[in-house]
């Protein structure tokens, strides 16, 4: 699957722009020329050679903050799609072979999930076990979960009645083996899919919810928590909110299209299977017939 994404152009660009910025959040804080959190009398200074990006409010330099902020940033959005990978596709895959209770409990689980208002719940729960970034992220991760359920449910049960997955069934093959060795591999595509579009996902609720200071507190940075505190001096840096707003969309774009592109191969290569089958099948009858 790796070589076909590489083979379209929008996955090389996506692929690209996700490298980067993962280079960005592992030598970012490495790289930033200022100490991210000391402040200076330079307040709200414009770019120079000194300050790339200026300062801002209380003499910060904004680069250094930039690069530092790039790590929370990138990690939040992982740990949410990861809770909501774990959370989402298990039980989605072992709803369809543990029994009418286990798949009506789940079913209820994440329609309860889906009705759970997003912010309310998640500012909740961070107030009752603290403003942290992982507590945040993975209680975020916990709602985005239906997402993961779904497509994996919808998925094997495109396979769990197939005649293949029957007959090991019948020669008494374990739901490990079966899960591990028919499912995983139809399942695996939409997930795939459905991880990149959650993890550009998970920027959009990092930034949001360091946007509104809940996960991440001041000075931490953050991108969101960055363009927070540019839009309040807009009318001494109205280009302040440029760079960390494009940053957030750039990366949010990437994910989106790394996803369309694992969608089209993964298409590409179910007509591919598709197709040889049939040919196979014909052949098949052809030999019969003749």
């Amino acid at each position: 699957m790796i070589r076909r994404v590489f083979s379209l152009v929008s996955g090389r660009v996506a692929v690209g722009i996700l490298v980067a910025i993962a280079l960005l959040a592992i030598l970012g804080p490495l790289l930033a020329p200022h100490d991210p959190l000391a402040t200076s009398a330079d307040t709200l200074a414009g770019p120079s050679g000194a300050h790339w990006l200026g300062t801002d409010n209380l003499g910060r330099d904004v680069f250094s903050r930039l690069l530092r902020g790039s790590r929370i940033s990138v990690l939040g959005s992982l740990e949410v799609a990861s809770m909501a990978l774990v959370v989402g596709a298990i039980p989605g895959i072992l709803s369809v072979y543990l029994g009418r209770a286990v798949e009506w409990l789940t079913l209820r689980v994440v329609d309860t999930l889906v009705a759970l208002p997003f912010l309310l719940f998640a500012v909740a729960v961070t107030a009752l076990l603290g403003n942290g970034i992982t507590q945040a992220m993975l209680v975020t991760g916990v709602l985005v979960s239906p997402l993961f359920y779904r497509v994996a449910r919808a998925a094997t049960l495109s396979v769990a009645r197939s005649q293949y997955v029957e007959a090991a069934q019948i020669s008494g093959a374990s739901l490990g083996w079966i899960v591990r060795r028919h499912v995983w591999v139809k399942v695996l595509p939409p997930i795939t899919v459905a991880l990149a579009h959650t993890i550009g996902v998970g920027f959009i609720i990092v930034s949001s919810l360091s946007f509104l200071g809940i996960g991440v507190q001041p000075p931490t940075p953050t991108w969101g928590g960055l363009l927070a505190s540019d839009l309040g001096f807009l009318s001494y840096q109205p280009w302040a909110p440029f760079v960390p707003a494009l940053l957030i969309m750039l990366t949010v774009w990437a994910c989106n299209l790394l996803a369309d592109a694992i969608r089209d191969v993964s298409g590409e290569a179910g007509r591919a299977l598709l197709g040889a089958r049939k040919v196979r099948a014909n052949q098949t009858v052809g030999g019969g017939a003749a």
